[in-house]
């Protein structure tokens, strides 16, 4: 199978990055890194020399949703969306707008006098405007400066704004800072104080509609309490708000009056019912069991003086007959007592009768009276019924009159006292050191742009550099096996390296020779071409490593120089080159007329010969291929040494009737499109392309696992221990 024949690239190696063709290609280009990389330190630090330095100053407020109420009902108008709305984030975003506003701004301007201010100007490192200026585009100007150098941001996770201000003078920036955020609590406070401003001239104005109606309201109340004849104790509005606003409550006289005589006539029937209870039991009943007699303190006397007398009485008719002296004497005492008794009982149901008398003479005489003013307070009801209307409409302007003066109060009394949503947490102060420029910040920026300008360098480099230069290059770019790496011998020729049996450079070829043997199914090709895509790329070193290392294998080897323009093989070995395969080819000698035995055994050798007029017209001949078949049957194994592919139709033409080709590279000069060209020619033959070959890698250059992997640590140490 014809390998050059495989698509572009290794093909499926995968998307993922391979880190060790990044250090590779790093190492390659580490002096451009470090040359840019460099150049922009040295470009920063100037530049940061250069550079005016610059002090921010900060300072730092609180800003709450809303003011700390200074009245029982006040609230901030102006505060309370953001407070019933609970959107915070909103509010603080909003704040910070008028925080950075042109307003703001303009306020700063104006408190620190900056407009035509000569040392703010300088402290801003900017020119004074024109004379010719006007005062408005002197105040753009002055209002443009500020905008630009003011910053201000909320904390995350807090209501704390910072205020920056940056500057070439410190106590400039710390002043601008400063005045910024007491401009923010002024400008704050007033706008609440225009807010309540219009609620107090609004509310000044109903106070006056109010106080009008109800002026208007009272005259017509009293003005028909007079055409009515209806006389009111007190004033009716404030009697209608005490009493809830219902009924005659305006307190007549005719009706007062009624609820006097209404009154004593039930505390008139009171007493007349206890009066006749009392009458009642002391006219039918025992006199002397009544309570009110019982009770009589001259009655309870003349009981006790009674039982006295009864008691001498009884001792007497003891020791006496009823007709002696001190028994009639006791009797006529006891006869006087009951006399008296009787006499104050019945003095007592006198009085009691006597009570009751009075108390219904009492009670009817109230009772008249109350029939009479019933129907005049009828009349007078009939009569109070619109007086109750304007009366009610008096009570109702004078509610809404008290309330609109309570309120405007407490906006006058609020205006003055309002207290401030946003506090000053830190004030700024002039910094000691500037803000910028920061030499290490400066410097950590050039490092990362030369690192990345020397990355897109080497980038670009990498893409429009198309050697081959390490081994993956012969797969990833030719599509091509790879049949060995002949590593660069280091401070030896060639042939130096070729004749010391543990050098990294005969150990590769052992191991491309070991890569032949197994190169096709039939194992190593009877006849092998070894070319190039230009001179001077190893190809003849390669075809001598190669044959004496199958020679001492015990293989039969051949090697032919076909490189009939500018021959090197009897150079390499060390043989005349007055015949060859020129003469070979022409039939001015035979085979054996030609061969030229070395001092290695079953290695053989057959020069280019005397250079002929046109070698391309004996390689096409036809001769060459019967010289081959002879051969092979001679030998185990032919292998030529041909002139490289491009600009000659030589090596094509032999690849044809050969059973191999190997095609052999030289790391870092070695061209894909020149490699590609020549495996164009080359396939144009159908030839059977075993592989490539590397030469003159220098793996010291890419990296320490092809030192490692190509033998160099091993045979340094080898070498350092034999020593």
């Amino acid at each position: 199978m014809d390998q050059a024949d495989e698509p572009n690239g290794a093909g499926d190696a995968g998307s993922s990055i391979d880190l060790r063709k990044l250090f590779m290609v790093v190492r390659a280009n580490l002096w451009i890194i470090c040359l840019i990389v460099g150049a922009a330190l040295a470009l920063a630090l100037v530049i940061t020399m250069l550079m005016t330095p610059h002090f921010t100053a900060t300072s730092t407020v609180q800003i709450n949703n809303q003011s700390a109420q200074v009245l029982a009902d006040d609230q901030d108008p102006s505060q309370s969306e953001a407070a019933s709305a609970g959107d915070t984030d909103r509010f603080l975003k909003t704040q910070i707008a008028i925080l950075n506003s042109r307003a703001i701004a303009d306020r700063v301007a104006q408190r620190l006098r900056l407009v035509d201010n000569a040392s703010f100007y300088a402290g801003m490192g900017v020119p004074a405007p024109k004379p010719t200026a006007t005062a408005a585009q002197r105040r753009a100007y002055t209002l443009s400066l500020l905008n630009k150098a003011e910053l201000a941001d909320i904390t995350p996770a807090s209501r704390l704004a910072t205020i920056s201000f940056t500057s070439i003078d410190p106590k400039l920036s710390a002043n601008i800072a400063n005045a910024w955020a007491e401009e923010f609590i002024q400008a704050n406070l007033q706008r609440r104080y225009d807010s309540s401003a219009y609620a107090r001239d609004f509310i000044s104005g109903q106070l006056a509609e109010a106080k009008a109606k109800l002026e208007q309201s009272e005259r017509d109340l009293n003005e028909y309490a007079r055409k009515a004849g209806l006389i009111r104790l007190h004033d009716a509005g404030a009697s209608d708000a005490a009493g809830g606003g219902g009924g005659d409550s305006g307190g007549s006289v005719t009706m007062s009056t009624l609820l006097q005589i209404n009154t004593a006539l039930s505390n008139a029937q009171v007493t007349r019912v206890a009066a006749e209870q009392r009458w009642r039991a002391l006219s039918s009943g025992n006199l002397m069991g009544a309570p009110e007699v019982l009770t009589n303190q001259s009655i309870s006397t003349l009981l006790t003086a009674r039982a006295t007398a009864q008691a001498d009485l009884e001792r007497e008719r003891a020791r006496h007959l009823d007709e002696y002296p001190t028994v009639q004497a006791a009797k006529a005492q006891i006869a006087a007592i009951n006399q008296q008794i009787n006499a104050i009982a019945q003095s007592i149901r006198a009085s009691v009768k006597e009570q009751y008398d009075a108390a219904l003479n009492a009670e009817q005489k109230l009772t008249a009276q109350l029939s009479e003013l019933k129907g005049s307070t009828l009349a007078e009801q009939d009569r109070s019924v619109q007086y109750n209307l304007l009366a009610r409409e008096a009570t109702t302007n004078r509610t809404l009159y008290d309330g609109l003066l309570q309120r405007y109060k407490e906006l006058n009394a609020a205006a003055g006292i309002s207290a401030s949503n946003i506090a000053i947490i830190d004030s700024a102060e002039p910094p000691s050191m500037p803000s910028s420029p920061v030499l290490l910040n400066n410097m950590l920026i050039a490092l990362l742009a030369g690192l990345v300008i020397s990355g897109l360098v080497v980038l670009v480099r990498f893409q429009l550099d198309d050697a081959v230069r390490v081994p993956e290059d012969i797969e990833e770019k030719l599509a091509m096996p790879l049949l060995g790496v002949i590593p660069k011998s280091q401070d030896t020729t060639p042939g130096e390296a070729l004749a010391d049996p543990k050098s990294a450079v005969s150990e590769s070829y052992n191991s491309l020779r070991g890569s032949l043997l197994y190169s096709t199914a039939n194992g190593l090709p009877k006849t092998i071409l070894i070319t190039s895509s230009q001179p001077s790329e190893g190809k003849s070193t390669t075809s001598v490593a190669v044959s004496r290392g199958l020679a001492r294998l015990g293989r039969k080897v051949l090697l032919l120089d076909v490189d009939m323009r500018r021959p090197a093989l009897h150079a390499v070995i060390g043989v005349a080159n007055d015949k060859g395969m020129s003469s070979l080819l022409t039939g001015q000698h035979t085979i054996d007329d030609v061969l030229h035995a070395t001092d290695e055994e079953n290695f053989t050798v057959i020069t280019s010969g005397p250079l002929p007029p046109s070698p391309t017209e004996l390689i096409s001949s036809g001769r060459l291929a019967g010289v081959l078949n002879e051969l092979s049957e001679r030998f185990d194994v032919v292998i030529l040494d041909s002139p490289p592919v491009l600009g000659l139709a030589d090596a094509p033409l032999m690849a044809a009737i050969v059973e191999g080709v190997v095609m052999v590279v030289q790391s870092d000069r070695s061209r894909r499109g020149s490699l590609r060209a020549s495996l164009r020619r080359l396939r144009g033959m159908q030839p059977n392309v075993l592989g490539a070959v590397l030469t003159m890698f220098d793996a010291s250059r890419v990296g320490n696992r092809y030192s490692e992997y190509y033998g160099y640590n091993y045979y340094r140490y080898t070498s350092e221990n034999a020593n």
